[in-house]
């Protein structure tokens, strides 16, 4: 079991997980959202090479539309 920070909240997870991985399992289409790895805004082509590890601190962020 593994411990890291996702949006501010402790999340356990099984073992380090592929952030493609994490985000299918959340139904979160990932050209919908931004995310910001350790610190690092990560660029979307990266994301298959982003591996969720223990201590890890995430923020996704998922884009909206709308306005005046």
């Amino acid at each position: 079991m593994i411990a890291l920070q996702i949006n501010g909240r402790h999340v356990d997870l099984d073992e380090a997980t592929p952030l493609l991985g994490y985000l299918a399992g959340l139904g979160v289409d990932p050209r919908s959202v931004a995310v910001e790895h350790n610190g690092e805004i990560v660029e979307r082509d990266r994301y298959g090479e982003i591996m969720l590890r223990a201590g890890d601190v995430v923020e996704i962020v998922r884009m909206v539309g709308g306005g005046f």
